[in-house]
Formats: structure tokens, sequence, C-alpha cells
């Protein structure tokens, strides 16, 4: 068993904590220093014994804090090569990138990450599954098209993180210009709510206990609609579901199988 919380989920900073009995690790790193560490209190955590930061893809909401975070715990931060290559500015001098190609197992203690492709608008995304002692958690986020892979890599997860990014009809009549509207919706976009609700139906199992939905726009989407339209595919079945926020972490949750 091991456990995870989102810090925060949304375009203003992303990140994931993931604890075991012996490893703690992020996914992603889209907030100052001080977020972090006061996100982590309000869940009687902190950074002490991180063992490293996975990253998803070199979006700033991803990385903007993994260089002050790598210099002051000196910890390794895993990252494809496309990923390293296109990191912001903000980032400045991450001490000690790891890279790795998509499709990789990584063993960090007790925990394996394995990455798997995704299609976004990035270098060469990734997202994720943790396993250990049987139990999985599948992580995918950030991505416009839930390809085959996707669904064979988050089979029989035990925990989903899954992306709800928008709702069409709000993102067609909303604030953003026809150009930003087509990048959203496009195969390297963000995943809506249709194919969200599609791909958890195709991912039910009867050892499915958590789903978190992430990711959601503030101006494209509604909490509301958003858990209306996941209980809906979740009729009848136990697992718990959760819509994560931008300003305030999630409460843990625990994996199991």
């Amino acid at each position: 068993m091991f456990r995870f919380a989102l810090l925060g989920s949304g375009s203003s900073g992303n990140a994931t904590l993931i604890t075991s009995a012996t490893t703690k690790i992020l996914i992603d790193d889209g907030f100052s220093l001080r977020q972090i560490q006061n996100r982590l209190s309000t869940l009687g955590e902190t950074l002490d014994g991180l063992n490293g930061i996975f990253i998803t893809h070199e979006h700033s909401d991803h990385v903007s804090g993994i260089g002050v975070l790598g210099r002051k715990k000196a910890v390794p931060v895993f990252m494809t090569q496309g990923t390293k290559e296109n990191l912001p500015p903000v980032v400045g001098n991450v001490p000690r990138i790891e890279c790795f190609e998509a499709g990789e197992s990584i063993t960090v203690g007790d925990l394996t990450v394995q990455s798997f492709s995704v299609s976004h608008d990035a270098a060469d995304p990734v997202s994720f599954t943790i396993s250990s002692a049987h139990a999985k958690l599948g992580f995918a986020t950030d991505f416009g098209h839930p390809s085959q892979l996707v669904r064979a890599r988050l089979t029989g997860s035990h925990a989903l993180i899954l992306e709800a990014n928008y709702c069409p009809d709000l993102l067609r009549k909303g604030p953003y210009p026809p150009q930003i509207q087509q990048r959203i919706r496009g195969r390297n976009g963000h995943m809506s709510n249709q194919d969200m609700t599609r791909l958890l139906d195709d991912l039910l199992h009867d050892q499915l206990r958590t789903v978190v939905l992430v990711h959601l726009s503030e101006n494209n989407n509604r909490p509301d609609l958003v858990q209306k339209m996941a209980a809906q595919v979740l009729h009848g079945h136990p697992a718990q579901l959760y819509i994560a926020e931008q300003d305030k972490p999630t409460p843990f949750f625990e994996v199991w199988s």
C-alpha cells in the first residue's frame, strides 16, 4: 500500500505527492518552494526524505518550482531528454537531471514509476503509472487524445488521476479566441469531460478504489458538471470520486490491491 495527494491542480500550478513506508516522490512541481511547503504542511508532511521528482512535460505550470527545489534538496529530477532541452528559463539550474526515454520504468525505493507517451503540445510529454506491492496508481493528465497506449497502461489501476479539463460547450461560448480553443480541443491539447467519461468507463473494474479528476479549467469547466458526469459512469460502483482544486491540496488517498 502507498498513498497520494494532489497539492494543487490547474493552469496555475501542479504537483502530486506520493509516499510509501520508505519512499517519497513528487510528480511535477509548478509551485514556489514556499507554496509547496505550505501545502505539504496542511497535510502534515514536509520535504524531508524526498527521493525524487518526476516530470510529465516542460510547461511552466508543471516545472516552475523544480530548479529551486532541486537545488535545495539535491534530489534527482527525472524527465525525458526532449523535456530537458525545452525547460523554460524560469526553472534555472537543476543540478541532478536524470533523463529517461518514454516507456522506461524507474524504481525509487519501493515505488516503480512506469512512463508512457501521451499526445500534448510539448516536446516529449509522458504520463506515469506508479506501483508497489501489486498496488497501482494510474496518472494521466495534460493530453488531448486517450490513445490505446494510454488505455493499456492505465488498465488495472486501483486508483486513477484523470484529466477533465473542459466542457466543449463552455469552451465554445467562453472568452478564448478561436486559435486557443482549437489548441485545447485538438489531439495535442487537453481532455474534455466527454473523453474523460469514455476513458473512465473503459477502465472500470471491481478493484478500482479511487478516482480523482484534475486540471479543470477555471474558464471552460465547472466542478459540479464534472462530478455529475463521472458519477453517472460510476453509478453503482464503490470507488470514491474526488475533484482536485487549484488552490488547496486534496486529502491523502490510499492505493491498495
